[in-house]
């Protein structure tokens, strides 16, 4: 059978062919800051200002995740209606989705500081979240815990010194992971934090009790033997028991995930670092009804991230208007 001429024959028009060529040469040589460029140099300028590796993995995390969902390569592809959908894509609630456009926001904010981005177009996205009363620990809670751990063993013995500083010195669970034996001034009776492991990088003093000194001496002994047994070479106030430090990964901790079983294992609630945190700011306000004490305590550089450690019970607020205004 014989190929009947002209059938399989294509003539393409060599304008098409040219104004396709065209394109992509003029695709390849667009100019511009791409955002893996601008990624890569912000988090440079970030280590060299000596931001914290969790800050550096916030930044790193959400704008990849930026640019895997959206179809922006360069920053002048971004736009409010593509953070708008990107913002639409997450299937998270509503107080997830604000921590990552903060996230978001910084970045571009830190952009527009190098000079490739002209305005701050994003200014007008917002997000509206109810805030929540979150609760701090009580007295009656910490005791509760405290009495039924077994000081006879490490773990219960180094996560009730953890607890201790939280609750009582207002310490983060990052600072007290990070925390050296040198940072404990037992003749003051003073904690004595530098800026190494302090988020806002300012040294903070704080008083201890004799309670808390005892406790802080006989984990130190025991870290000591551990790290004997393990050949382990460090000075961590607080270690795993095999003489390690208790930071698993940038968002995970061994003290925090014992806290967590705590609160399984004996049905406690507030047991945890926020909440040991947020009593320990109750506690130091109704003692002293200074809101700036407390937030010199706590190391905030804001009063307002300060007042949201001291949610009162809504009802006591309602009672309190009240009676300054002797409502019959």
């Amino acid at each position: 059978m014989t190929k009947k001429k002209g059938i399989f024959d294509i003539n393409l028009a060599n304008q098409f062919i040219s104004s396709t060529n065209s394109v992509k040469k003029k695709e390849e040589k667009r100019e511009g800051v791409t955002m893996e460029q601008a990624l890569s140099t912000i988090l440079r300028q970030m280590e060299v200002e000596g931001c914290r590796e969790r800050t550096l993995y916030d930044y790193r995390t959400i704008t990849i995740n930026f640019m895997h969902n959206t179809d922006a390569v360069y920053l002048d592809d971004i736009t409010e209606t593509v953070i708008r959908d990107w913002l639409g894509t997450m299937k998270v609630k509503n107080s997830t989705r604000l921590t990552r456009l903060k996230c978001f926001k910084a970045f571009l904010s830190r952009c527009y500081d190098n000079g490739w981005i002209k305005f701050k177009y994003w200014k007008n996205i917002k997000i509206r979240v109810d805030t929540a009363i979150k609760e701090g620990a009580t007295d009656d809670e910490v005791n509760l815990l405290l009495s039924v751990l077994d000081y006879s063993k490490f773990l219960d013995l180094r996560n009730a010194c953890a607890i201790l500083l939280m609750y009582r010195a207002g310490l983060r669970i990052g600072t007290i992971s990070l925390m050296r034996e040198r940072h404990i001034d037992f003749e003051n009776m003073q904690l004595k934090l530098d800026g190494d492991v302090m988020k806002n990088h300012k040294g903070l003093i704080l008083p201890i009790d004799k309670q808390l000194a005892y406790l802080l001496t006989v984990l130190i002994n025991q870290n000591e033997a551990i790290r004997r047994e393990y050949s382990q070479d460090n000075d961590l106030l607080f270690i795993t028991m095999k003489g390690t430090s208790t930071i698993n990964s940038i968002t995970s901790n061994s003290i925090k995930q014992q806290l967590y079983k705590y609160t399984k294992q004996f049905g406690i609630k507030n047991i945890n670092p926020h909440a040991l945190r947020r009593g320990f700011a109750s506690n130091l306000y109704k003692k002293s009804n200074d809101i700036l004490l407390v937030s010199k305590a706590l190391g905030h550089a804001d009063l307002s991230v300060t007042t949201k450690y001291l949610h009162a019970d809504l009802q006591n607020v309602a009672d309190d208007v009240r009676k300054y205004f002797e409502f019959n």
